[in-house]
């Protein structure tokens, strides 16, 4: 693939600050509700516009560099676009464009009271989950990183209601802590390393590190990650931040927050230790465990769970360690398949969250319980609930198959059979909490209560329809529309150097 060169451009820095500069200009306009949604939209459409122009040199070998503050010798506040920041970066910042028309329908529909704050606070969120994308180093990482944690409490706590107050205080405790660990290790390996700029396949020299050091350093850092990406037990944060509004959980819970907790891991794995240093000190024995518990337990909790968004947040916490296993196998198709799954999981969890709140305006339904019939009220809206099923099951032609097609291959690729069978299970168990959500919603006879009703608003359907119709579209052509693969090929080839 060649070796990257950097060239300067603000281009970083102005994806990032792009959504910031509207957050003015949306509290400006909070008499005005039309003009304040046209400032979130343009926002996000200059977002994506921005970061869309990097791909072309990423793909070329050259990463957009801007360095904004020297901190100290040897570190500075810095962005660059990587292949893995710019693949992260185009993930959030388009579906935050269909989020955002999603939010509308939402937030008007179900009549959300201080929605001037609801899109200035998401705003806020994508600027620091882009310069988490972006950050060239751990010390622009960690403050981006810190920076979306303050960022995402207004939104989880928007309701003002007792339990998402008692939510937030949860979220605060949970992910605060975990920055005071990756500060820690942060400092950490300044101190054993010097420069802290991440380098696929490890930025910490050979001989620096021993046995004590090197899992002091691992354990601060995976705490300090492993919160916002919920590998148990450091996990029920995400499932009581449910108490936010829909648009909330769906792209900040399946997207920026939770994926910037698994995105740090694969930062950690890939761009810090290196899988030199991980097998050399085995650290990936105790990555692998973790995520394939996790899996498991998470997926069987699902199962018990009446409340539709409940269910689709212990899914989330089972998928995440997907993403987790897939990193630490550490062979090259496994991380291919790890990487995917970021995108495609994107892709199908908005998809059912969408779902989740056009049934919940529209029909003021959450539990599954009281789903029966709703599939023939609201047809796209459940037909695109079961595609995004049918992906997380990894049942083809949607492209969740294609990510734990290659998580089944990396494993078998480093002669580890327990990761198969925990696929293959977690496979079955969405099978499991899925299928029947689908099966009474357009098999069973509803209420009287859905008689005269039809889908949600437009802006709602719309978002979710298309969500529905990309991962569809994914699952045959994985490049489209934006060279994905590509991407991934070249951030896998990076870490893993070259290895088949």
């Amino acid at each position: 693939m060649g070796t990257a060169v950097s060239y300067p451009s603000l281009v970083p820095l102005l994806a990032v600050l792009s959504s910031t500069a509207a957050i003015p200009l949306i509290l400006l306009s909070r008499r005005h509700p039309n003009l304040r949604e046209f400032w979130t939209i343009a926002a996000a459409v200059a977002k994506f516009c921005l970061i869309l122009s990097l791909l072309p040199g990423t793909l070329a070998g050259r990463n957009a560099v801007i360095r904004v503050l020297t901190v100290f010798p040897g570190v500075d506040i810095a962005l660059r676009a990587d292949p893995l920041g710019v693949l992260f970066a185009l993930i959030a910042s388009g579906l935050w464009i269909l989020t955002s028309f999603y939010s509308i329908g939402y937030v008007r529909g179900a009549r959300e009271h201080k929605q001037t704050r609801y899109f200035a606070s998401f705003a806020l969120c994508l600027s620091a989950t882009i310069g988490v994308a972006f950050a060239a180093n751990l010390l622009t990482f960690v403050l981006f990183y810190e920076i979306l944690t303050i960022a995402t409490y207004p939104l989880v706590v928007h309701k003002e209601t007792p339990v998402s107050i008692d939510a937030g205080r949860k979220y605060l405790v949970y992910t605060l802590s975990a920055g005071v660990f990756l500060i820690a290790g942060t400092l950490y390996t300044y101190h054993l390393c010097g420069p802290l700029d991440f380098t696929a396949g490890g930025l910490i020299p050979s001989g620096v590190l021993t046995a004590r050091s090197a899992l002091a350093l691992f354990a601060f850092l995976m705490l300090g990650v492993g919160v916002k990406a919920a590998i148990m037990p450091l996990h029920s944060w995400l499932p009581a931040a449910m108490a936010a509004p829909t648009p909330v959980s769906a792209l900040l819970h399946a997207v920026a927050v939770v994926k910037s907790g698994v995105f740090g891991v694969i930062r950690m794995v890939g761009f810090v230790f290196g899988p030199g240093i991980l097998r050399q000190f085995s650290l990936q024995q105790i990555l692998i465990p973790a995520a394939a518990i996790t899996i498991i337990a998470a997926s069987l909790i699902a199962l018990k769970q009446d409340n539709l968004k409940r269910r689709l947040a212990y899914s989330t916490v089972a998928h995440l360690s997907y993403i987790v296993l897939g990193a630490s196998l550490l062979t090259p198709r496994a991380l291919t398949g790890a990487l995917a799954h970021i995108l495609f999981h994107a892709t199908m969890k908005i998809t059912l969250f969408f779902a989740a709140g056009a049934i919940y305006v529209n029909l003021h339904k959450e539990n599954i319980s009281e789903m029966n019939g709703i599939g023939r009220t609201m047809p796209w809206t459940m037909g695109a609930f079961a595609v995004g099923a049918v992906g997380l099951a990894g049942i083809p032609p949607v492209n969740g198959f294609i990510s734990k097609w290659y998580l089944v291959w990396g494993s078998l690729d480093g002669g580890l059979w327990v990761p198969v069978a925990v696929l293959v299970l977690s496979g079955l168990l969405n099978v499991a909490y899925f299928f029947p959500i689908v099966y009474i919603a357009f098999f069973r006879k509803g209420g009287k209560e859905l008689d005269r009703k039809g889908e949600a608003p437009l802006t709602m359907v719309i978002p979710l329809v298309l969500t529905a119709l990309l991962s569809l579209i994914l699952g045959f052509y994985p490049d489209f529309p934006l060279a994905f693969f590509k991407l991934i090929d070249r951030i896998s080839t990076g870490v893993m150097g070259g290895l088949s």
